[in-house]
């Protein structure tokens, strides 16, 4: 027994070391630019590419590319020297980030290294009513605009509460809503002054005047229309701006010959009706800052996070309470009560030196009871000689000739425990690459391309433990089994979000996944992880074969008595469900923050996660143990489908936590934002409850063959 308890430790005390990982990241340079890892640096004067991504709001889940939007300047497709840009020009993306709605492309902003520029006109863009009424609408709902040098986000400054440090927030607003007058008034931030923090590039490139960036820093100023302006059409004097530029136009005339609309500043009463010219300008200074080095120049982004570290902390206490309580208790029915049944049945077995099996009467034999009919070839029944001997054998003993009698519809268990083998590799993967720093925001779309790659080389274990538990449920037709593992879940998804694709496309949103990439994800789908799901089929089922078990199963099932309220169904797994949410719901705020309320921030707390994530997995085994125990002394040997839906019960407590966090913390606004919160939380929910079930139930399994094998009659 204490090698039970002692390889749980084991995993705990890995998963604490992983906490002194949580801020380490092997950096990657501008992919877009330069693929590598080595970093960029940058001679004096030489060019660098300023490319622009999109923009998003936390009050809804629609993205839009920056150069999709009708009021900025449009790319005028003059080339960057020394770049091999041309403005206008698409970037290449990997998976991830096409499918996390990145569109980047080369601005006509010039960049030079070392050379300020107090002022340069962009362009003149002239809108009309739609235009207007476009820009308020994103305005109001709070968007902001990314854009990216050397690979890091453009970033808004900010200060912490102690005033002690700098910390960054990615992106920076389009602009602002002002409501004093009680009418709401729209102000466009059309001048941007970009700052860019730079210091001596380490090694041999240092000594030759090579400079790296790390910082990225945009200051926004709405600058009127009215104010004075030079002659190439900058203001005159950037410091002393009074006068916002206001997002207005004269308002149509109703059929009475009034206006809509009495208000007119004072700026716009001279233009055209139906048209607004927004003039863009922009500065650029670049200053030294060796406080920073390159390898943590992202470190700004996270100290907002690294604040949170107390609760964090407070999470893995109380996953550590939990866990420890139930490990406990799975102690104590380990080495005491199954111990002790065992050893009873073991005594009363001796004292008739041998068990036997109570001889099949004939079916046609009346005044037999229900039991007795049933129980025939029961190893535990013996004869009646033998009944005043074993009197005591009761509850779980008893089942041991129906305990492994394949359960209904397990045609369909065999694919979701193989869906969730596949799931569960590839969360692994993730975590443990995310808390060695080999993923990260530096790397981007990273994250989620390693996700779909892991996945779709897990089609192994998918297949190989899916066809093992269909041979071991007496299933024969493998190559059907195999088709259903490797299309149920994917094809599922696939379906889903097709479908929200959809709904999204009709946004005109950057969100939408473009046609080529699904197609391009049907050919993973297809082309790759079907064929692994069979191959991992073909040996499980035809090379490894089943799982033999310790007892034989009865001809004819045993009657399962009326069941306790709290081992009932639903009721067993919503109970069971709630300890395992409580082990992560504290960390499940910041995941929810990053993910839903903070676009504009990074999740990268990874050693923490780690932790958590293996308490959790020892929990849900832990618990899953424990409630079919109980179950199996009730006499309900029905086991197969309750510990998978025990182990996954915690997932309908982590979707309530969702529509929890919908209505209280979230301001999503737009049906087609809302659908996409629930349709996406609803099939992380069901992912997550596929991972876990999947580990309650061969936790379990691998429970109940070490017990049932520690009464098997010599």
């Amino acid at each position: 027994m204490d090698r039970t308890l002692t390889m749980p430790l084991r995993w705990l005390v890995l998963g604490l070391l992983l906490l002194q990982v949580e801020a380490f990241y092997i950096p990657v340079s501008n992919v877009h630019v330069c693929p590598g890892w080595s970093i960029k640096s940058y001679r004096e004067a030489e060019q660098i590419p300023l490319l622009v991504n999109k923009v998003y709001s936390d009050n809804t889940q629609l993205q839009y590319a920056y150069y999709d939007l009708p009021f900025v300047c449009p790319p005028t497709g003059r080339p960057h020297p020394g770049t091999g840009l041309f403005s206008g020009q698409n970037i290449p993306l990997n998976l991830g980030e096409v499918l996390r709605g990145d569109r980047i492309a080369a601005s006509d902003i010039e960049l030079a290294m070392q050379r300020d520029q107090a002022c340069h006109f962009l362009c003149n863009r002239e809108i009309d009513r739609e235009g207007l009424r476009r820009a308020k609408e994103l305005i109001e709902q709070g968007y902001v605009v990314e854009w990216i040098v050397d690979n890091l986000p453009g970033a808004t400054s900010f200060v912490t509460v102690d005033k002690t440090r700098k910390y960054y927030a990615a992106g920076f607003k389009l602009g602002s809503v002002d409501y004093a007058g009680g009418k709401p008034r729209y102000w466009l931030n059309n001048h941007h002054t970009i700052v860019l923090r730079y210091r001596r590039a380490p090694g041999k490139d240092g000594d030759k005047g090579g400079k790296v960036i790390v910082g990225f820093e945009v200051y926004t100023k709405s600058v009127g229309a009215g104010v004075k302006r030079d002659a190439e059409g900058c203001p005159a004097d950037l410091r002393s701006v009074e006068e916002g530029f206001e997002l207005y136009m004269r308002p149509n005339v109703t059929r009475d010959g009034k206006e809509e609309d009495e208000y007119v500043p004072q700026e716009v009463e001279d233009l055209d009706d139906g048209k607004l010219t927004i003039p863009y300008s922009y500065s650029v200074y670049f200053r030294e800052d060796n406080s920073i080095d390159w390898s943590r120049r992202w470190d700004l982004y996270f100290v907002n996070q690294e604040e949170g570290s107390k609760i964090h902390w407070l999470a893995i206490i109380n996953s550590f309470i939990i866990c420890g309580l139930l490990t406990g208790i799975v102690f104590m029915i380990l080495t005491k009560t199954i111990r002790t049944d065992i050893k009873g049945y073991k005594e009363a077995s001796a004292e008739d030196g041998k068990m036997r099996l109570r001889k099949p009467k004939p079916k046609a034999e009346k005044g037999l009871g229900l039991l007795d009919q049933e129980g025939e070839i029961d190893d535990g029944d013996v004869s009646d000689d033998d009944g005043e001997a074993l009197e005591d054998i009761t509850g779980w003993k008893l089942l041991h000739a129906d305990v492994f009698r394949p359960p209904a519809y397990g045609h369909l268990l065999a694919p979701l425990v193989g869906s969730g083998m596949q799931l569960l590799f590839s969360a692994m993967g993730l975590v443990l690459l995310s808390a060695l720093g080999v993923l990260n925001p530096s790397f981007r779309g990273g994250f989620i391309s390693f996700g779909v790659g892991l996945f779709v080389f897990a089609g192994l274990f998918s297949g190989y433990f899916s066809a093992r538990v269909y041979r071991t449920f007496d299933g024969q037709d493998w190559r059907r089994n195999t088709v259903m593992t490797a299309v149920l879940f994917p094809g599922m998804t696939f379906g889903v979000v097709f479908v929200l694709n959809l709904f999204v496309w009709a946004q005109a949103s950057s969100t939408a996944i473009p046609f080529g990439t699904l197609i391009a994800i049907v050919f993973l789908w297809l082309c790759v992880q079907v064929p692994l799901v069979y191959a991992g089929s073909w040996y499980g089922y035809v090379r490894s074969g089943a799982w033999e078990h310790p007892t034989k199963t009865a001809a004819i099932p045993r009657q399962v008595p009326r069941q306790a309220w709290y081992i009932r169904g639903p009721r067993t797994v919503l109970l069971a469900g709630l300890v395992p949410f409580a082990v992560i719901f504290i960390e499940l705020l910041f995941v929810f923050q990053s993910v839903w309320q903070d676009k504009s921030g990074y999740y990268y707390v990874f050693g923490f996660l780690a932790v958590v994530s293996t308490i959790l997995v020892l929990t849900v085994a832990e618990v899953t143990v424990v409630t079919i125990y109980m179950q199996l002394c009730s006499e309900n040997y029905h086991w197969w489908w309750q510990s998978f839906l025990v182990g996954g019960g915690s997932a309908v407590w982590v979707f309530l936590y969702c529509v929890w966090y919908y209505f209280v913390k979230l301001h999503i606004t737009g049906f087609v934002s809302s659908m996409l919160f629930f349709s996406y939380s609803f099939m992380a929910c069901c992912v997550y409850g596929l991972l876990t079930g999947t580990i309650g139930f061969l936790a379990t399994y691998m429970f109940v063959r070490r017990i049932y094998g520690a009464i098997k009659a010599d």
